[in-house]
């Protein structure tokens, strides 16, 4: 039995105007590096480069993952996002952070000139950007629920704020006559997004490799089974996260043992609709059995 996977219109929204204000905060940054020469203006316009290529594959993988099952994806479609999530988090370590930690060690060592002007303005600039990603920031940390797709675009523009803090604070010590201070703000920049990275890496990868619902999901579904009439035991309980919040369940019921077939099928077909509304489970499977002695 199966139910539609969750989805939310307004998480939808928020995903896409992450992707406008991304356009938005790569412009004008990459236009104040030119104007004030402050490096680590550069790299988070390279920063918010990649956040927007991201992003918009977030946002089509997130469409994407609505797909109704069909017959080479039985289960649906709902782990592109956590092939979305994954990327997003290769993207962050591999290209982003490395480019900006050798950008940081180049000018640490002086191979780039260190020339700077009208640093006022690159205040204004992150500041301006700071407001701007706070715009879908807020709209996605309202919900109470949100799928691997919006949590890796959440996690994201929390690091870009702390990485535009990391620069604002930079560029006030450039202000007091502190030229090694972008440089280092580069080097937190890139600190922060191959830290989130990971972290990315090693969530995804794991409901990717078949995670299972923790001990008291399980625990949950063998008593709302067992609650129904007819039912002597539960075992050979087996779940699967297949996309975000939607479990593939299995499970034996036990039923006696003069149980009728179509009175077997009855139970069976209770237990899956009882696991469906109260149990949290979008694909359930349960199979009815004579009560037996069984070792689980």
């Amino acid at each position: 039995m199966s139910i539609d996977p969750p989805s939310s219109s307004r998480e939808l929204r928020a995903l896409q105007l992450a992707v406008g204000v991304y356009v938005f905060v790569f412009a004008i940054k990459l236009v104040a590096y030119f104007l004030t020469g402050v490096l680590a203006l550069l790299a988070e316009s390279v920063h918010s480069l990649t956040d927007l290529v991201m992003a918009t594959f977030i946002v089509l993988a997130f469409v994407y993952s609505r797909k109704t099952a069909d017959e080479a994806h039985q289960y649906g479609h709902a782990r592109a996002q956590n092939v979305a999530a994954l990327v997003a988090a290769t993207l962050f370590i591999s290209f982003t952070s490395v480019q900006l930690y050798e950008e940081a060690f180049n000018q640490l060592v002086g191979q780039v000139p260190n020339t700077y002007q009208h640093l006022p303005l690159a205040i204004g600039i992150v500041v301006l950007s700071m407001v701007a990603e706070a715009t879908p920031l807020i709209g996605l940390f309202r919900h109470t629920y949100r799928g691997p797709a919006a949590t890796a675009q959440l996690t994201d523009l929390i690091n870009d704020e702390l990485a535009l803090l990391a620069v604002l604070i930079g560029t006030i010590f450039l202000i007091l006559g502190y030229p090694i201070a972008d440089p280092i703000a580069v080097i937190i920049v890139a600190t922060i997004i191959a830290a989130s990275g990971v972290v990315l890496l090693l969530h995804n990868a794991s409901y990717l490799l078949g995670r299972s619902p923790d001990a008291a999901f399980l625990a949950r579904a063998a008593d709302i089974a067992q609650a129904v009439n007819g039912v002597r035991q539960v075992h050979e309980l087996r779940g699967e996260y297949i996309g975000p919040g939607m479990v593939h369940l299995e499970m034996h019921v036990a039923v006696a043992p003069a149980t009728s077939i179509e009175d077997a099928d009855r139970i069976a077909d209770e237990v899956e609709s009882r696991l469906a509304t109260d149990g949290g489970c979008q694909y359930c499977t349960v199979h009815a059995e004579p009560d037996r002695p069984h070792v689980s």
